[in-house]
């Protein structure tokens, strides 16, 4: 059997690492994983994507899900390792001839400070981003356009499960210390979409081997949810205590851009403890209409309920851990 060569980078991180452990056994796929930090994966390559990229494996896809994800740290950090190693990433398909890439970017590159129901692939993008990683990685999309070969790009909305080191950790952490507050806002409580990781890598792999897709597509599990109220689902079944607070969203919106400035201006090495992106999450409705997605890359593998039950018997095994 002919083995397809992929080379997935974020390999240490949550989206990459994932898809290694979910796909790395399979007989028809040979994968390896490339990635900032150490990693016991089998084929792992560990490299600096914000260096040029050299290797002696010639792969037939590069899936670069490789990202600097954290809700802060200063432009030019998120311009090196979100643009210059996606550069450096596509140097490396030109020179070694690799005919496709497959890009993991973001749904928040068309976030505005207000609800988005139903966007989709041609709803509008920029000029202004709600924060450096929502433009950097749309920077890194105009790069992957230019790139010789086919290419996808892909646009996951809150992606969550096992594993997860952006999404969860945080509002848990802040739950678990009696830090959470829930925030209000004029009429209905806001809605989004979310992606369960599974789910997301099985759409990754769709797009890398089925040379026939191209262009942009947005991932979600296309069931909307109301987001306090999922949060509190999660908070009982691992037994965290339920926020006391609620705070208007306008009046959170102003608490945290002065803490982002005192943060700014004193502490910029260190993420604050709340930022607008945050209170955006909890306060704005963001959907999306994937209607493309489900036409040309099918249905979700794994329902959001089953991807919640997964999530919370891993997360409770890390509690007791």
């Amino acid at each position: 059997m002919t083995k397809t060569k992929i080379l997935i980078t974020g390999a240490s991180g949550f989206v990459g690492g994932s898809f290694c452990r979910q796909f790395g056994t399979r007989e028809d796929l040979d994968i390896r994983g490339l990635g900032r930090r150490p990693s016991d994966l089998p084929g792992y390559i560990r490299a600096d994507l914000t260096q040029p990229l050299h290797l002696e494996w010639q792969p037939d896809v590069v899936i670069h899900a490789a990202a600097r994800s954290s809700p802060w740290g200063s432009l030019r950090e998120f311009r090196q390792q979100n643009v210059l190693a996606t550069k450096n990433v596509i140097d490396f398909c030109a020179a070694q001839k690799v005919p496709r890439l497959v890009y993991v970017s973001s749904s928040s590159v068309f976030y505005r400070e207000a609800d988005q129901l139903g966007m989709t692939e041609k709803s509008p993008v920029g000029a202004a981003f709600v924060n450096h990683y929502a433009q950097t990685k749309f920077e890194g999309e105009q790069l992957v356009r230019s790139f010789s070969g086919t290419s996808v790009i892909l646009r996951p909305r809150a992606v969550f499960g096992p594993h997860d080191t952006v999404l969860f950790p945080r509002i848990l952490r802040a739950a678990q210390q009696g830090k959470m507050a829930f925030i209000s806002r004029p009429g209905a409580p806001a809605v989004g979409d979310l992606i369960f990781i599974d789910s997301l890598c099985e759409y990754i792999r769709r797009a890398a081997l089925d040379t026939s897709i191209t262009g942009e597509f947005n991932l979600t599990n296309n069931e909307p949810v109301e987001i306090q109220s999922f949060l509190l689902l999660i908070f009982a079944e691992l037994g965290l205590p339920t926020p006391s607070r609620t705070i208007p969203r306008e009046r959170a919106l102003v608490i945290a851009t002065a803490i982002e400035w005192i943060y700014k201006c004193l502490l910029p090495w260190k993420e604050p403890p709340i930022t607008r992106f945050g209170i955006g999450v909890l306060g704005f409705s963001k959907t999306f209409d994937v209607s493309k997605s489900l036409r040309v890359l099918g249905q979700p593998s794994v329902s959001l309920e089953e991807g919640l039950q997964r999530f919370i018997t891993w997360q409770k095994q890390q509690l007791h851990s």
